[in-house]
């Protein structure tokens, strides 16, 4: 199996990117996994891909918020991980971006967003560190030191959370393959998987919003989603 590594060096760097401008820079809801993952995929040549996995995990982490010392999982990782996964995947295939790629990847990165938030608990340690530094260089007149330290303090995100992106979009590679052996009733499973996680997703985000007629939304949002799933499969099957 050969692995693009182009795509895998942008996918990298588009990852670190983000990652660092959730944290310490710009902070515009580009690291929104909607906006990561869909951008993800528009690098990747495979705008699907990005733009499906991203609607499902921004409806997933649509209730999460950095508040104070308390902080939620890290879902841009999650976000440019499985996108960058299911972009890799559909290359590898050659059959291009299915609902069964974009459940894979879901289901394998989704996790990450707990590793990411432990990475994000260390490595701010390290950055306090560095800003007490910069502030104090700051005050003495260094300003070109003061700017050096805190540009130090971005660089941890940007290489660690790069690095994982670019090892999922090489896991991508390697399970192309290996989907197109499955058996036709697992990959049906997996297509069928899409429709319920954006539907339970969509029903996560609905009851995260405290609206006074959340469960309400939520249901209907899911019956609309299960609904819709159902004709299209019936249009197949006629």
């Amino acid at each position: 199996m050969n692995v693009g590594w182009a795509q895998v060096a942008l996918a990298g760097v588009w990852g670190g990117l983000v990652a660092v401008e959730r944290k310490a820079f710009l902070q515009a809801m580009f690291s929104r996994p909607l906006v990561a993952a869909t951008a993800m995929g528009v690098l990747l040549d495979d705008v699907p891909s990005g733009l499906f996995v991203g609607l499902v995990l921004e409806l997933f982490h649509l209730g999460s918020a950095n508040l104070g010392a308390s902080l939620p999982d890290h879902d841009t990782l999650s976000a440019t991980s499985a996108s960058a996964s299911a972009a890799c995947m559909a290359a590898a295939t050659g059959a291009g971006s299915t609902p069964a790629i974009w459940s894979l990847s879901v289901l394998l990165f989704l996790g990450l967003g707990r590793l990411g938030r432990e990475v994000d608990r260390f490595l701010e340690r390290y950055s306090a560190r560095l800003a007490k530094k910069a502030l104090a260089s700051a005050e003495a007149g260094q300003l070109t030191r003061a700017m050096r330290q805190n540009l130090w303090g971005m660089w941890p995100h940007f290489v660690f959370f790069g690095a994982m992106t670019s090892v999922c979009a090489v896991v991508g590679f390697l399970l192309g393959p290996l989907l197109e052996q499955l058996p036709l009733r697992v990959l049906r499973g997996l297509a069928w998987a899409y429709p319920a996680m954006a539907s339970v997703s969509a029903a996560i985000a609905a009851r995260g919003s405290h609206a006074k007629r959340a469960s309400f939304y939520a249901g209907l949002g899911a019956g609309v989603v299960i609904l819709t799933a159902s004709v299209l499969a019936l249009r197949e099957w006629l």
